[in-house]
């Protein structure tokens, strides 16, 4: 398995290349190839053509690792494919240095390649397609090899459901319960769903009464709050770029309006902030007046008239709520053991190097002592495995199952979010008003009303 990253090299060309050839890093420099220069003189070369061309780019290089499991490769095979990848993303046509790190526990290659076309004169365009096309080369470098690859379903898995066996969202209402943060993410995610581009989607979250700082990373923070957070916190879903994407693959799913949430009414007689400011005690009965007549519009549009009929209801919302809850375990049990599955699929794959070379050379007892873990690992998942499974499940399969579970969990959450948010509040709000007035439902549609013309 080859792990591949890139970034580019402003500035102190001459500093990284002389790191990269490090002789007690390169076994007195036999590990080192170029193409086009010398190692020596690399960066005063690469400066040359990028002058030639006339380039006033900022970016003078490129740093390419790539990095492989350990014990799974010699230095000179590593080095080898090390100078076949530059062959085919590089085409003869980038002076680069290429040089094999022994020096750590695992093998790993540095390539530092002009930024600059000696061919063309143009740049070199580090995107995500180029990017894909390296990870796609070094894969295939690999299975020619003999060597394992990234099974980019499981690392798809580890991205969406990976965080203590539960998404962000659960895993934070189940530390700390319903939280603002889980709350950013439920309306983020169905505003998403609902808006047809970028600019759409920011006035709606406007609308739902969150202010947006724009800068490097996106951040959103509710009236309420002093602080505003960064959408990227939440998760790897919630950067600026992840957002947009979101937002064009999900154009044709719509999804409700997002209304208005509900507020909670505030107790007059036993809130120290009514006490103590005459301001804030107008604001309370303002806000508590307007929440009521709220709740009231609300209930009256689910055709409730009576005491008997919203203790009725409550009974009713809290029975439902408790149904949709169960069958949120049951998703989440099945998810589980699928998780569990991928789990173990995972080691199966990382591991089965280590077993074969274990099985074939049984009598080699310091392998298997440098190893036991691996090996140990190996077995004890694969005999899970068997359990339940004839052949070895397909990873893909495993995240399409998630993926489906996770839709089907998707639903039953927003509802008891809706619940909780809308209903509950309307009602117990309604209840309040009437206990405390014994006022008929007309008459305190009435004067709630009446308040809100003055």
């Amino acid at each position: 398995m080859a792990i591949t990253k890139i970034h580019p090299i402003k500035s102190t060309l001459n500093l990284a290349i002389s790191y990269i050839v490090n002789g007690e890093k390169t076994d007195e420099q036999i590990l080192v190839s170029t193409h086009k220069c010398h190692q020596e003189t690399a960066h005063t070369q690469f400066l040359r053509t990028r002058n030639d061309a006339g380039t006033n780019g900022t970016v003078l290089a490129r740093h390419l690792i790539q990095s492989f499991l350990p014990g799974e490769t010699s230095p000179e095979i590593a080095h080898q494919i090390g100078l076949e990848l530059c062959k085919k993303i590089l085409k003869d046509e980038y002076e680069f240095v290429l040089s094999t790190h022994i020096d750590k526990g695992h093998i790993h290659n540095h390539i530092i390649f002009n930024n600059v076309n000696m061919v063309t004169g143009k740049c070199y365009q580090s995107n995500k397609k180029s990017y894909h096309q390296i990870r796609y080369q070094s894969d295939k470098l690999c299975k020619d090899n003999n060597l394992s690859v990234i099974d980019e379903f499981y690392e798809s898995y580890k991205r969406k459901y990976k965080t203590n066996g539960k998404s962000w969202y659960e895993n934070e209402q189940a530390k700390r319960g319903s939280s603002w943060k889980s709350k950013l993410q439920f309306d983020i995610d169905r505003l998403i769903k609902q808006s047809k581009d970028w600019e759409e989607f920011l006035k709606k979250m406007a609308e739902l009464g969150y202010e947006i700082k724009h800068g490097k990373h996106i951040a959103f923070k509710p009236k309420d709050k002093q602080k505003f957070t960064r959408a990227k916190t939440i998760g790897e879903d919630y950067t600026e770029e992840r957002l947009r994407e979101r937002i064009t693959e999900n154009q044709s799913i719509k999804a409700p309006p997002v209304k208005k949430r509900i507020g909670n009414v505030i107790n007059m007689n036993t809130n120290a902030k009514v006490k103590e400011s005459k301001g804030y005690e107008y604001w309370a009965t303002k806000h508590n007046l307007n929440t009521m007549a709220e709740s009231v519009v609300f209930i009256r549009e689910h055709g409730i008239k009576s005491v008997k009929q919203l203790d009725e209801c409550i009974k009713k919302s809290a029975e439902e709520r408790q149904n949709l809850q169960d069958k949120i375990k049951k998703i989440d049990k099945d998810m589980q053991l699928l998780s569990d599955t991928m789990e173990q699929v995972h080691t199966v794959k990382k591991y089965r190097a280590y077993y074969k070379e274990y099985k074939a050379n049984p009598s080699d007892k310091a392998f298997f002592e440098e190893h036991k873990s691996e090996i140990t690992r190996y077995e004890t998942d694969l005999a899970k495995l068997k359990k339940s499974y004839s052949k070895l499940p397909d990873s893909k399969d495993i995240l399409d199952k998630l993926d489906k579970l996770q839709e089907k969990k998707e639903y039953p959450n927003a509802r008891v979010f809706f619940y909780k948010i809308y209903y509950g509040r309307a009602l117990s709000n309604t209840k309040e008003l009437w206990d405390l007035h014994g006022q008929g439902d007309g008459e305190i549609i009435f004067s709630l009303l009446f308040f809100q013309d003055k």
